[in-house]
């Protein structure tokens, strides 16, 4: 099966992630998209890439302009989209673009809409939020497929906003964000139960609230906590990231890091820092993390706030610690005993790797559902045009 995949950022690695599970699966990737950096990189060197041009983060107006652009140029993808049977849209800015790709160039391919987010903007009241749910339902009418990271994200927006069951009846499936590739899951040697308790966060950086919670802790008690940072941050999102991870020695950030580096660095961590308020009471509160993810498939314990679906995601698997507020972190450290400690990192480590982990299995099931939704649309259009010549 051939698959085009229309992504908002080339360099993203959850994009290569995708990339690579759907060529586990069996499928032919072809990979049309933004960039962030100063050029345009492929994630595979076997797989054919276009470029739609460079987008900038924080910056909605300058990206919606570039997808515009393109929008107008749209018949110049026809080689790209030669023969493809799926068109595999990632968030809403690219099913924009990917549904007048299809209609335009490549009517017989099935689009499927990938939402691994919901935008502020979708959440917005007054006229712009009206309209961005209005051009997301109408252009979900046309998707075959949805696929969602999170089932919270079903159930709190597109269920209540965007009535997915009553006016749109797109069906939809749930693909967490668990590990695909990198290093094996051995189990690691953690550093010896005790303080200062080593907490890592990794991943997508971008909650200023976070960020004060922790640098102040390790300010304040380097003897009770140390903390790492790694990934990529949102500079927009802070006011001075580097002078702030610069402030104390009990904190450091290491910069991003590829996944073959996932065992060596929750291998040196007590707990994994599973807490979001980037977008608080919506997308932040929804999401399914890849942090809970990676750390847990080495072992590592997750911290959670209550009340999100990340909180409820590892009560469901007995998991992790899960705080009443994320300042409670110290009386938690304060109060962590060896024996309570041990007894948190064997049910971590003692979980199955499948809880964290994508396999074979579950790529080549990714890849059948794209294909059963090309079928669905194949179907569907026949019976427009028998009634149509009826």
């Amino acid at each position: 099966m051939k698959i085009a995949y229309f992504v908002h950022n080339l360099e993203d690695p959850a994009v290569a992630k995708r990339v690579a599970m759907l060529r586990a699966g069996g499928a032919d990737v072809t990979l049309l998209g933004f960039y962030r950096g100063e050029a345009a990189s492929a994630p595979h060197p076997d797989v054919k890439t276009f470029s739609l041009g460079r987008t900038y983060d924080a910056r909605f107006a300058q990206r919606i302009g570039k997808v515009l652009q393109n929008l107008a140029r749209v018949g110049r993808l026809k080689p790209a989209l030669a023969g493809v049977d799926v068109i595999l849209a990632r968030n809403l800015e690219m099913l924009a673009l990917a549904s007048a790709a299809r209609r335009l160039v490549a009517p017989a391919a099935s689009l499927v809409y990938e939402c691994l987010d919901v935008h502020q903007l979708m959440l917005a009241g007054g006229r712009v939020g009206t309209v961005m749910r209005s051009l997301e339902r109408r252009l979900m009418a046309g998707v075959a497929l949805l696929v969602v990271s999170s089932p919270a994200f079903i159930r709190e927006y597109f269920k209540p906003r965007q009535d997915l069951g009553g006016r749109l009846q797109t069906p939809w499936r749930l693909v967490e964000n668990k590990v695909y590739g990198g290093a094996d899951a051995d189990r690691v040697n953690r550093p010896a139960p005790g303080p200062p308790w080593k907490i890592g966060w990794f991943g997508a950086i971008r909650c200023a609230r976070s960020l004060d919670i922790l640098t102040d802790l390790a300010r304040r008690r380097p003897d009770l906590a140390d903390v790492t940072v790694r990934g990529r941050p949102s500079y927009t999102e802070f006011e001075d990231f580097d002078a702030q991870t610069r402030a104390t020695t009990a904190l450091r950030f290491g910069g991003p890091y590829r996944p073959e580096a996932l065992p060596a660095l929750y291998g040196n961590m007590h707990f994994t820092w599973a807490i979001d308020y980037f977008e608080a009471g919506a997308n932040s509160s929804w999401l399914l993390p890849n942090r809970i993810y990676e750390g847990g498939l080495h072992g590592c314990v997750p911290v959670a706030v209550a009340g999100v679906e990340t909180s409820a995601w590892l009560a469901r698997h007995d998991l992790g610690v899960i705080l009443d507020k994320p300042t409670d972190i110290e009386a938690m450290l304060e109060g962590m005993t060896t024996a309570r400690y041990e007894a948190l990192s064997a049910r971590a480590g003692s979980a199955p790797a499948s809880l964290f982990r994508a396999d074979q299995e579950e790529c080549r099931g990714l890849v059948a559902a794209l294909a059963e939704a090309g079928r669905t649309t194949a179907k569907r259009g026949l019976a427009l045009n028998v009634e149509a010549a009826g």
